[in-house]
């Protein structure tokens, strides 16, 4: 049977950075991906590196800056950003970031409207107030989860595309064997990091992770002068200014989407992107950046993202299959990805996390979750 140490299922950001963790450490590991690597949501997002609310945003601070000595493929990773508000309103929304990471050592700086036009020009003169803040940043989503790939398959790791998982052998409460289209693979220990089919596969191992898929949406205009800062939000948009000059921004709302099961796993082409939100994310993003309402829009894509009853992620061991780690990262997997694969690395050589306090992330704290949660939060399906 061919097969592997670690068999990783999911081929995007987190399921792609654990692997190569693992591989640093001379682990015979296989990513299993259903389609195309960084071909969803994490190769098609808005590049943010700034997760100040989570336990692991120290280790993804001190990362980043590493990821393209460490992987040896650039990420076009840039430090900073700046943050926008046009109003009063908005500007009391604004101070969480800077208070959370200024309790982890890291530097925010209040700026007034004349240097917000300094530092982002197509924000023009007429802005509130904002946040320059020296932690966060942003990289190139798809350049950097190619480069994933490529480091761990340098190191010897492999990856096999379009290679859907079907099914699972065990032999009393551990997995044995990952069942696919191209045939079955062996394994150790199992890592699953398929974003929206998350749930699916836990479920066929008798394990409930709660989370409803949703479709989230970017638009990306022609290119435009470089700004001096080109990682900037505001206006409940989020996204980076790439270096060829367009503005690519997302920020919902998201539309909720009925549950794939593991019979439906197959191929196709990433979700369509929806006029009517294209057109309220254009408004937005024109209010933000009024220097830029000429601007056309060139492009668009959607991804569909996975998301938790609490919106924070699940990193744990699967209670009916020991061996079986499961990761579903609530639709923030890009930026945490350089930490979270440590965290998995960790768990799965050491049985525990070295550097952070993850019990946030444990699957028994929906173990009093109503049934009918989908319903009372209002994420149903059109």
């Amino acid at each position: 049977m061919n097969g592997a140490s670690v068999i990783v299922i999911g081929g995007g950001a987190t399921g792609l950075s654990a692997a190569w963790w693992l591989a640093r450490d001379g682990v015979d590991v296989l990513v299993l991906d259903k389609g195309l690597v960084a071909w969803e949501a994490s190769g098609r997002n808005g590049g943010g590196c700034s997760h100040h609310f989570s336990p692991l945003f120290a280790e993804e601070q001190r990362l980043w800056p590493l990821m393209d000595g460490l992987l040896g493929y650039p990420t076009e990773y840039t430090r900073s950003r700046v943050r926008i508000a046009r109003s009063p309103e908005q500007w009391a929304q604004y101070q969480l970031g800077p208070t959370n990471a200024a309790r982890q050592g890291f530097r925010t700086e209040v700026i007034d409207a004349k240097q917000i036009a300094e530092l982002a020009p197509l924000a023009g003169p007429d802005c509130y107030a904002g946040h320059l803040c020296h932690w966060g940043g942003h990289a190139n989503p798809h350049r950097t989860v190619q480069a994933y790939a490529w480091a761990l398959q340098d190191l010897g790791g492999r990856v096999m595309q379009q290679t859907a998982v079907r099914g699972f052998e065990r032999s009393g409460e551990r997995v044995t064997a990952v069942e696919t289209d191209a045939g079955t693979f062996g394994c150790d220990t199992l890592v699953i990091a398929a974003g929206p089919h998350t749930g699916a596969l836990a479920q066929a191992l008798g394990t409930a992770v709660p989370m409803v898929p949703a479709r989230a949406e970017m638009i990306v205009t022609e290119p435009l002068p470089l700004m001096p800062e080109t990682g900037v939000d505001g206006n409940g948009l989020y996204g980076r200014q790439t270096r060829r000059g367009n503005l690519a921004y997302g920020g919902g709302p998201h539309e909720w989407l009925a549950e794939t099961g593991l019979d439906r796993m197959g191929l196709g082409a990433p979700s369509r992107a929806a006029t009517p939100l294209m057109q309220n994310m254009a408004a937005r993003l024109a209010q933000m950046f009024p220097l830029a309402a000429h601007a056309r829009l060139i492009r668009s894509w959607a991804g569909i993202i996975e998301n938790t009853p609490d919106g924070r992620p699940v990193i744990d061991r699967l209670p009916t299959c020991p061996n079986a780690i499961v990761a579903t990262m609530s639709s923030i997997g890009f930026g945490l990805s350089p930490a979270t694969g440590h965290v998995i690395r960790d768990l799965v050589q050491d049985g525990a996390c070295s550097f952070a306090d993850v019990s946030s992330f444990r699957l028994e704290r929906f173990s009093r979750l109503e049934p009918d949660w989908r319903e009372q939060q209002g994420w149903l399906a059109a």
